[in-house]
């Protein structure tokens, strides 16, 4: 379990991390080649197209950062927690929860995002 909660913070800190030099190395060295994201919003298949994502929202949400709302629960090759976005202590903007796929060597091969609150329109 350590191994896999080791690996979910680090995919969680790529979501904060605003150097695009230091994300695209995380990204590609906690992902598979061909991995994905899914949620309700968008698909990234990927690491660039992750990256990008990732970067998008970051634009998106200026000042916010995201932050674990839940223990990682994990089993076999799979993953669960729930995270937010928040600017630092303040109530969440945004939750949501994800589901993680690994790959046989550990790596990340799908995330399914689910969002559980968003800002009205």
């Amino acid at each position: 379990m350590s191994d896999v909660q080791e690996l979910v913070e680090r995919y969680l800190a790529t979501w904060n991390e605003r150097d695009p030099a230091r994300r695209r190395a995380e990204i590609d060295a906690l992902w598979a080649e061909d991995g994905s994201y899914v949620d309700p919003q968008t698909v990234a298949e990927g690491p660039a197209a992750i990256d990008a994502m990732i970067a998008a929202v970051q634009q998106q949400f200026p000042g916010l950062s995201f932050r674990f709302g839940s223990p990682v629960d994990a089993h076999h090759n799979l993953a669960r927690f729930t995270w937010e976005l928040a600017a630092g202590d303040e109530e969440a903007l945004v939750v949501g929860f994800d589901v993680v796929v690994l790959t046989e060597d550990g790596r990340l091969r799908n995330v399914h995002g689910f969002l559980d609150k968003v800002p009205a329109a």
